[in-house]
């Protein structure tokens, strides 16, 4: 039998089912979900969540003209399966296939590029603005999770678009969870909307009481917009989203099909701002994304029948850092871990249980979480804020006003620094170590292996004044040369010593350009490696070392304008450097593909190296 999925190339193929033919749909979106991601990676339980709700949505509101801004993006996966992108589908999170998130340059029917959490309603309530202004026809409809109502950016998007005298439609998409559970006072006040007794009794007498009307009890009780809407009069005269000027409708169930097409059909006629609290289930469809959804948020490829990951475990730089985090909280009460929602991502889940008092969760929320961190440290603390790069600049003036202004000791576990490869160009962690390299008094550390992680870390709590950032990449711990001996110091020198040629790096490069330098050795060209472990400040060792060099490449998994090989050059030419010095870094966003296919496109894998430095040489 032919699948209804393969007859769906738009939105308007919707309108020609009928209600069983949509249900049946769900179905297969599920299954195509499922069996993609479980070759890809991705994001699973969130996808499996948002089926229905994304078909209805896309089954009202189909046209271009009406503008749907999803927030994240992780949950998009429907949405693009149902917009035109059915047979590119299973190139997902692929190099040169679809993204992972929704992207203006990918389709027409994304609206607005997502990543980060909290901006979907600003960014709608802006296009909105512009089609009032300029008289363009369309709905516009924001979609955000419980978690990211977490973010006060969601807060301020709210706060002004209360205000808008035209139909605008929030939809709060409940799944209880976002990455790690939801937590704080929006949590608990929705956990209250959905469970309070009150609602619930109302709700039971609303409905027996329609049932009992002749004729019409049945068709009546199924209509949850009279149901709901009828319990709701009776029980919140206000709730804390009409306050910021919205009406609110819900708690509706967000995989009921038929009920979720009414309510959107209904909720296009408003003309005012207007917010409908959906509840849905993460991971609905695949038991064992059900039963852990914090597991099968994003996963790595992995069996369907088992739920069990293809690749293997092991230590990885999250893990360690963790592990090493607990080891001196046990020694020291001082110290305290700091995670925005991203407890089990950076590796704080054993730190959770064991010190539950010293552990916390702010929420999607790094601009307070680093204000936090100052906080607690400005009266003796040691908090560790472990958060992805990508992240972490979202707290940048938290990270000056806050932590470096205040001279005050916070240390900044940077986690997914660099490339890191299937998320793209919203996720790679590449900015951190230019702009934290812009902040007085701030030391950051760098390292390429586990010991290295150690070390740091302990150097960061107790060795070194004020703020510090030790940062590492995504996944385990790279290639090591077996003559590679560690000196402790801020950089470390290896190879040829009397080479006319350096290679300057740091972080994981270093073993990039390890496998590098033993091909360039083959070639005839010796190579030093000047590993800069503290990337800021830069020691003056490892500069002089280089303005010792003829020829001086530095390479940079991060940033080129304004990094940390911009600044080295500087230092190199200030010491009347008369070689030849070259710099290649990131010039640009970095889309989607694994670490290592990113790498190599930019020129930063040991093929590259070899490359770039062959050709100078020559000329």
């Amino acid at each position: 039998m032919s699948k209804l999925l393969d007859h769906i190339d738009s939105p308007d193929d919707l309108k020609k089912l009928n209600l069983a033919q949509l249900q049946q749909l769900c179905s297969e979106i599920r299954s195509a979900i499922i069996h993609t991601v479980s070759k890809n990676g991705g994001h699973l339980a969130s996808n499996l969540g948002c089926v229905e709700l994304t078909v209805a949505l896309r089954r009202v509101f189909s046209s271009p003209d009406d503008a749907i801004v999803w927030d994240v993006g992780h949950q998009s996966y429907t949405h693009k399966l149902l917009t035109g992108r059915r047979k590119q589908f299973p190139t997902i999170r692929c190099k040169g296939g679809l993204s992972g998130f929704p992207n203006r340059q990918e389709s027409k029917w994304d609206t607005f590029t997502a990543g980060h959490s909290s901006t979907s309603i600003s960014a709608a309530f802006g296009i909105a603005e512009a089609k009032a202004l300029s008289g363009k026809p369309g709905h516009v409809i924001a979609v955000i999770g419980d978690g990211a109502l977490t973010g006060g950016m969601a807060y301020e998007g709210l706060n002004n678009a209360g205000r808008f005298g035209k139909n605008f439609i929030v939809i709060l998409n409940d799944n209880k969870m976002s990455i790690s559970r939801s937590v704080g006072a929006i949590a608990r006040y929705l956990a209250q909307i959905r469970t309070k007794p009150a609602y619930l009794r109302a709700k039971s007498h609303v409905e027996d009481a329609l049932q009992h009307i002749p004729v019409i009890g049945g068709p009546v009780c199924d209509s949850i917009t009279v149901a709901k809407t009828m319990v709701r009069s009776v029980l919140y005269n206000s709730t804390f989203f009409e306050d910021m000027g919205f009406n609110y409708y819900g708690p509706f169930d967000g995989h009921n099909l038929p009920q979720m097409i009414e309510v959107l059909e209904n909720a296009g006629q408003i003309d005012h701002p207007i917010l409908l609290h959906v509840v849905t289930k993460k991971g609905r469809g695949y038991s064992y994304a059900e039963e852990n959804p914090d597991t099968y948020h994003g996963v790595s490829s992995f069996n369907i029948l088992t739920g069990k990951p293809n690749a293997k475990g092991g230590d990885n730089f999250s893990s360690v850092f963790g592990s090493t985090l607990c080891s001196l909280a046990e020694k020291d009460s001082r110290i305290c871990a700091i995670t925005a929602s991203m407890k089990t991502g950076t590796g704080l889940e054993t730190f959770s249980r064991r010190f539950p008092k010293r552990f916390f969760d702010t929420g999607i929320a790094e601009e307070h979480a680093v204000t936090f961190s100052g906080g607690l440290a400005s009266q003796g603390m040691l908090p560790v804020f472990a958060v992805y790069s990508t992240f972490l600049q979202r707290g940048y003036d938290q990270i000056i006003h806050d932590v470096a202004i205040q001279k005050v000791k916070v240390v900044f576990g940077v986690d997914r620094a660099g490339i890191v490869g299937e998320d793209g160009e919203t996720h790679q962690g590449i900015f951190d170590a230019a702009f934290l390299n812009t902040i007085p008094g701030i030391t950051i550390f760098s390292p390429c292996y586990y010991d290295e992680l150690i070390t740091d870390l302990h150097r960061a709590l107790y060795e070194v004044p004020g703020a510090v950032a030790v940062r590492y990449p995504r996944g385990a711990e790279p290639f090591r040369p077996a003559d590679f001996l560690r000196t402790g110091r801020d950089y470390d020198r290896y190879g040829p010593a009397d080479a006319s040629c350096a290679i300057v790096t740091y972080g994981r490069l270093f073993a990039n350009a390890c496998r590098a330098q033993q091909a360039l050795q083959e070639k005839g060209i010796p190579v030093e490696i000047i590993k800069l472990n503290c990337i800021k400040p830069i020691a003056d060792g490892a500069v002089q070392a280089a303005a010792d060099k003829q020829t001086v490449f530095f390479f940079e998994e991060g940033m080129q304008q304004g990094g940390i090989g911009e600044h080295f050059l500087y230092l190199l030419f200030s010491k009347q450097f008369c070689g030849h010095a070259y710099l290649h870094g990131i010039q640009d966003f970095v889309p989607h593909a694994t670490a290592a296919q990113c790498l190599q496109s930019l020129g930063l894998d040991a093929d590259g190296m070899i490359q770039t430095i062959t050709t100078e040489c020559k000329n």
